[in-house]
């Protein structure tokens, strides 16, 4: 069992919690990830790691309240407990001094591109990072991020906050400025990644995306996690999360992760229902 130390809303649906695992804290570098799971009933389910704490022996996670789990896990609070949780996975981002480097977040995104971000920093890159979202009580990080940024944009569909627009109308302002932009790093919905990948792709700009294609046991094993790129198949859990985005085949990674889509909705709407009937108060 995994204790939560700290538990706490960052915005609607989205939340932040901190579990002792202090082993995982220990080796963890940025850009990889969890496999958690509930209770033994539940599914196995990644989340990268947002940050750690050596000392504390603790690890931060960040989950949005989409699904059956992540709707169930974000019902947990700070002294509760999750079952397992697994890692560290995947390959760790490959953190260099590229010069000038932008970081995009694309709403809970923005805790995957987090630490990249930081690391980036910390070896000497001129960072700017770019955090999207829908709409102002959306946003998440935004202090973390500016922390670590020498320039800072918040961008929301919405207009309630920052620029009135989507992450790549600050991208390509960037670019037409003629700014050097040696690396892009592009983490959210696949809509977003697709347009940013587009968007440096003229240009010949190093893009990397990070996938969360569906993935169950994490190891390679199970090749649920199958994504294509340069057109060879590889398994997003042991090769990535990261890969070269102008090599990605988004359509595939699209029409794969629609594979459960009926099945995923079914369980949460059982799993809202079940919760309506344990919280209903007798007349």
């Amino acid at each position: 069992m995994f204790k939560i130390i700290e538990a706490r809303f960052l915005s609607k649906d989205v939340k932040l919690f901190k579990i002792a695992a202090p082993r995982i804290a220990k080796k963890r570098l940025a850009g990889q990830f969890v496999i958690l799971r509930l209770d033994e009933q539940g599914e196995r389910i990644p989340l990268t790691i947002a940050d750690s704490d050596d000392k504390q022996g603790s690890i931060t996670i960040i989950a949005q309240g989409i699904g059956k789990t992540t709707k169930k896990l974000n019902t947990l609070n700070t002294g509760e407990s999750i079952l397992d949780v697994v890692g560290p996975l995947g390959k760790p981002s490959h953190v260099e001094n590229f010069g000038t480097a932008v970081c995009i977040g694309g709403g809970v995104g923005t805790a995957i591109a987090y630490p990249i971000a930081k690391a980036l920093k910390q070896v000497g890159n001129h960072t700017i990072t770019i955090n999207g979202a829908r709409s102002k009580d959306l946003v998440i990080l935004e202090e973390e991020m500016k922390k670590f940024s020498d320039e800072a944009y918040i961008t929301t569909d919405d207009g309630s906050y920052g620029h009135h627009g989507f992450v790549t109308d600050i991208l390509k302002k960037l670019i037409s400025e003629g700014r050097k932009i040696n690396f892009v790093l592009a983490i959210g919905p696949i809509p977003m990644m697709r347009a940013v990948t587009e968007a440096t792709r003229p240009h010949g700009i190093k893009t990397v995306v990070s996938l969360n294609p569906i993935m169950i046991d994490g190891t390679g094993m199970c090749g649920g996690c199958r994504v294509i790129v340069a057109g060879k198949s590889e398994f997003a859990c042991v090769s990535g999360p990261e890969f070269d985005a102008h090599n990605i085949d988004f359509d595939n990674l699209i029409n794969r992760n629609k594979t459960y889509l009926d099945l995923e909705k079914e369980a949460t709407l059982k799993f809202e229902h079940e919760c309506k009937l344990v919280n209903q108060k007798p007349v």
